[in-house]
């Protein structure tokens, strides 16, 4: 079946997921990131087919997001891991995990235990705000068009929104403005 690329959408989130997108890749993120780095244990501990692990890895190379060594000549083998980029995921691929856990866990408990190196405790994902620290949550989170903000493929009916939602929020940021000068 052929995947729907959204690398031209005016959507940050959309050309992510060009990139990441389909649960192999996910899945195959989480495992370099666990530490298996082998062509052969991938195929192994995802029951992945080697076709569909190779194009895979062949997009996550292509992409900038895994990094392959060679670790034998005869016959040539390469191990792989997370690059920079890849790195960058890890949060992502922790938050979506943490979504799994409370959603989605199996009924025989957690799979995984996730325990933070600095205070050696199990921890689940959270989204933190770079600014002030504080925990980022869906309702306190207000969304303004951005210097790439436009109405294209992936952003038609969003980026109007979100211009009429700035515009509204000068307009009551000018009359509470106004109110304090009056009071004054």
């Amino acid at each position: 079946m052929q995947r729907t690329s959204f690398a031209r959408m005016q959507c940050s989130l959309a050309r992510g997921l060009d990139v990441v997108g389909d649960g192999w890749t996910l899945l195959i993120l989480r495992d370099l990131f666990l530490g298996l780095d082998r062509f052969d244990d991938l195929v192994a501990d995802l029951g992945i087919s080697r076709n569909l692990l190779t194009r895979r890895l062949t997009q996550l190379i292509d992409s900038g997001i895994v990094e392959r060594r060679a670790y034998a000549r005869r016959p040539l083998r390469y191990a792989y891991s997370l690059s920079p980029a890849g790195l960058d995921l890890v949060p992502a691929i922790l938050a979506l995990t943490a979504w799994g856990e409370r959603w989605a866990r199996p009924a025989e408990g957690s799979p995984l235990v996730f325990v933070h190196h600095d205070c050696g405790r199990p921890f689940q994902a959270e989204v933190h705000c770079s600014a002030c620290g504080g925990r980022v949550e869906a309702g306190a989170v207000d969304v303004l068009p951005g210097p790439g903000g436009a109405a294209k493929p992936g952003t038609m009916v969003v980026a109007g929104r979100l211009a009429e939602r700035e515009r509204a929020r000068r307009q009551e940021r000018a009359r509470q403005e106004e109110q304090e000068g009056e009071d004054r």
